[in-house]
């Protein structure tokens, strides 16, 4: 593979001018990308060690930083890493990664590398310091402001006296690189040392890759808006997001998998040949964490057995119910008292009966969430819906608000929340229009818009975005006072509430390329997919993945012939990928653009070594599976699969 590393430790005898007269050297190595990835540790920091050991200095510590020039990961890494007797930070980078610990440590910063064989930035870097790849780097004497690329001019002997109130004649856009300089040199107490310095004229023969364009700065300044990371894949919502809700036909049978949720499946108390109503319970919980199954329709349990599960990969004890065609209700389907009425305790219970838990595809029961063991001040209701292709809850806002801001109140009541706050992406201008109209009158509800980024809904970016709270590595969102609930699992709150009626439907987005009709539906839960993609019209093309869920997160379907469960919130198909991976080349694109802040790269590398316990100490568990970094990667690498494989590892070793 073509090594594209993007620096080289400087000559030996380079070094050991730069070293004269210099002592106490705290020593910051970035690990060299854009090559393949073989080595986590890279030879240089050693190498340089070697020589200073050499020369007598004293190393009062020392760093190895993936993606250096990464500002963000770079001084969370640094933060109480320098010890004070630190007099100088000798830095192995190309320039990206020496400005960048320049300007985050205003320390005195000794360039040990040379940038070579660079053409820009590197992969998505969120640095917004540049490097012209000159081969010949002056960032030691400049205090780490580049003047061959800070200056329009690329002076490399101080100022011109040509700057006026501190901007440069020649682009009246740019600060006075030099201007810059002294001042930084200054605040080191080095105000008079490039004067001291010989004229420095540039080695014109040294390879010089001055092929940075114009700087695209409105793109670097959304990077990071709101919170870290994140990518924009092709939305392709026009397909359905125009399209009201239709209600589908009542099917003939329906599959209820008693595993529909996160935590414990269901336990099966209804028996073959047993007549049963709609809304009956057919499986309860079996633990805390678990959730109880009601008939989505009228009829006869024809089964009890194991069927094919669309996201567990497998089969699940399943209740299969044939049909009555008469629709009927149990009696348990009641109204219950009004909301003024009831106390916090009474709605977490009629939530838990309802068998109503995360609809956003997590499927967490929901009466959980509403009896959290911290005080909770806040609940964000999740409208943004950042899965491309999907539009369910574009028209649950669109349709059903009332019933989203009745649900919210509960919720809000629930817990004791001051304030809610209904979270939605600038993609869907109508329903945010309607909702801050529906909400101009009260005080404690209010609409958030946010810019589209995916995964904007995960729920700690979400917090992040809206509260600027941190939910801590391995914590809850009750952990910074916050809930997170979608808006569909908040309609059918109220539906509970208002009517007595469980969780038997929801809406269901068919959508795609390969769709014929798309549309979004109004199904029983138990419904096959099947007859969902026929009554759209079938597929169109033979190379087409269909997945439950959206195309980042969802689950691809080896056969139709599965239900939709409570969490289904779309049935998509898609043309088939089908990429090769090849060895990683270390671009650093999956850690600028992972919303958790982890390195996706290091999962992929562990994993395929076995070296569980380095995932475990490079957060795994954090990971939450958004697909962002494997999107984003360049060398097609199943990086979720393997992260997948280490969570489990992990889990087995605690």
């Amino acid at each position: 593979m073509e090594n594209y590393t993007k620096f080289q430790l400087k000559a030996a005898d380079e070094l050991t001018a730069l070293l004269a007269g210099k002592d106490n050297l705290f020593v910051i190595a970035c690990n060299k990308c854009f090559k393949e990835y073989e080595a986590v540790h890279e030879p240089d920091l050693a190498a340089f060690a070697q020589l200073a050991a050499q020369q007598g200095k004293t190393i009062t510590g020392t760093a190895e930083v993936d993606f250096l020039c990464n500002s963000v990961q770079t001084e969370k890494r640094l933060q109480d890493l320098i010890p004070a007797a630190a007099e100088h930070i000798v830095v192995i980078s190309c320039g990206l990664g020496i400005q960048t610990v320049a300007a985050l440590t205003g320390k005195s910063i000794i360039a040990a590398s040379d940038s070579l064989r660079y053409t820009g930035y590197h992969g998505m870097a969120l640095t917004e310091r540049r490097c012209g790849a000159c081969a010949q780097c002056y960032l030691s004497l400049t205090g780490g402001i580049c003047p061959i690329v800070d200056c329009s001019k690329s002076l490399l002997n101080g100022q011109c006296g040509g700057a006026k109130n501190g901007k440069c004649e020649v682009d009246s856009s740019k600060d006075c690189a030099w201007e810059k300089i002294q001042r930084r040199l200054a605040a080191q107490g080095r105000g008079d040392e490039f004067q001291s310095q010989s004229v420095q004229l540039r080695d014109w023969s040294k390879i010089d890759h001055k092929a940075i364009s114009e700087y695209v700065k409105t793109i670097r300044e959304k990077r990071l808006e709101g919170y870290y990371g994140g990518v924009h894949p092709l939305e392709r919502k026009e397909l359905s997001s125009h399209l009201p809700l239709v209600r589908f036909p009542a099917p003939e049978t329906v599959v209820m998998p008693l595993s529909q949720h996160a935590g414990a499946p269901a336990k099966p108390v209804v028996a073959v040949g047993e007549h049963v109503l709609a809304g009956q319970v057919i499986g309860e919980p079996a633990a805390f964490i678990s959730s109880p199954i009601h008939a989505s329709i009228s009829g006869t349990v024809v089964a009890v057995e194991p069927r094919l599960h669309p996201t567990k990969g497998g089969e699940v004890l399943s209740v299969v119910i044939e049909s009555d065609g008469r629709q009927e209700l149990h009696p348990s389907v009641q109204p219950h008292k009004s909301l003024d009425e009831l106390g916090p305790d009474e709605i977490v219970e009629i939530v838990r009966q309802a068998g109503i838990v995360g609809m956003g595809g997590a499927g967490f029961p929901t009466s959980v969430k509403l009896k959290p063991a911290k005080p909770i001040d806040t609940i964000l209701l999740n409208g943004c819906e950042c899965e491309p292709l999907l539009t369910a809850d574009h028209r649950v806002l669109l349709e059903f608000p009332d019933d989203i801001l009745f649900g919210l109140r509960a919720m809000l009541k629930a817990v004791g929340a001051q304030r809610g706050i209904i979270v939605i992406e600038d993609n869907k201008p109508d329903a945010i229009a309607l909702l801050e109209r529906k909400t101009a009158g009260l005080e404690n509800i209010e609409v958030f818009p946010v810019r589209t980024k995916y995964p904007q809904g995960a729920e700690k970016t979400l917090i992040k975005r809206v509260l600027g709270r941190q939910v801590p590595s391995g914590g809850l969102p009750a952990d910074v006072g916050a809930i997170v609930d979608n808006v569909s699992t908040t309609k059918a709150i109220a539906d509970a509430l208002r009517t007595g009626m469980p969780l038997l439907e929801r809406v269901v987005t068919v959508t795609g390329e390969q769709v014929r009709t798309p549309g979004n539906f109004i199904v029983k839960i138990g419904t096959s997919v099947r007859e969902l993609v026929e009554y759209c019209g079938g597929i169109e093309g033979e190379d087409v993945t269909v997945k439950m869920g959206g195309p980042m997160m969802g689950f691809s379907l080896d056969s139709l012939d599965v239900p939709v469960l409570k969490s289904s919130n779309g049935i998509i198909a898609v043309s088939a990928d089908h990429s090769t991976p090849v060895a990683c080349i270390k671009c650093g694109r999956c850690v600028d653009v992972c919303p958790m802040e982890l390195k996706p790269l290091r999962f992929a590398k562990y994993a395929d070594e076995g070296n569980w316990e380095g995932m475990k100490q490079q957060n795994v568990m954090d990971c939450v599976e958004c697909r962002s970094c494997e999107y984003i990667c360049s060398s097609k690498i199943p990086l979720v699969s393997k992260i997948k494989a280490g969570k489990a590892a992990v889990r087995e070793m605690k």
